[in-house]
């Protein structure tokens, strides 16, 4: 069940990032417009089809990642971007490898289940939207970076609150 619709627009983001290596502004802005409709699009499609797999829940947000930060990387060896201000786009990842640690050490990584949070779409949407300001030449506030840092702060809280859910739920049905 690798190649479904939904894992091959996945799939397509890492192709999608590689038209980055043009200067070409136009080639940029549609590059990251693409991006976001399949990063919408993957996800309706699989669950729409039924056509879910552990490939495709590991591949999308792998590709997400892999978009992001070859373009942030681009985009540094520019003089963009601030290296700073690089770390706070992908802060809310810093969140989900911060209370991945957490789980791993306390044990309880077997019993969560791993899925899109409301935070983690909020930060993508502002990802792409900042990507394309920056691709446009647009001055971006060094508010928008420390917005990025909240985000990343409460996907941590989203997190941490799901996993007490969790193991209420599973010391309830004990």
């Amino acid at each position: 069940m690798i190649a479904t619709p939904s894992n091959l627009l996945s799939i397509s983001r890492g192709f999608l990032a590689l038209l980055f290596l043009s200067d070409s502004v136009l080639l940029r802005t549609i590059s990251i417009v693409l991006a976001m409709i399949t990063d919408s699009l993957d996800g309706y499609l699989a669950r729409r089809w039924r056509m879910t797999s552990s490939f495709g829940a590991t591949i999308d947000p792998l590709m997400d990642k892999f978009f992001v930060i070859f373009i942030l990387a681009i985009f540094i060896g520019e003089g963009r971007l601030a290296v700073w201000q690089s770390l706070t786009l992908i802060s809310r990842d810093f969140a989900v490898l911060i209370f991945g640690f957490y789980i791993t050490i306390k044990g309880s990584w077997s019993f969560f289940k791993f899925r899109s949070i409301w935070a983690g779409k909020v930060a993508t949407t502002m990802q792409f939207f900042t990507l394309i300001a920056l691709t446009l030449n647009m001055g971006v506030s060094n508010l928008v970076y420390f917005c990025f840092i909240f985000v990343g702060v409460v996907a941590l809280i989203e997190l941490c609150v799901i996993e007490h859910k969790l193991k209420l739920a599973r010391k309830s049905k004990i």
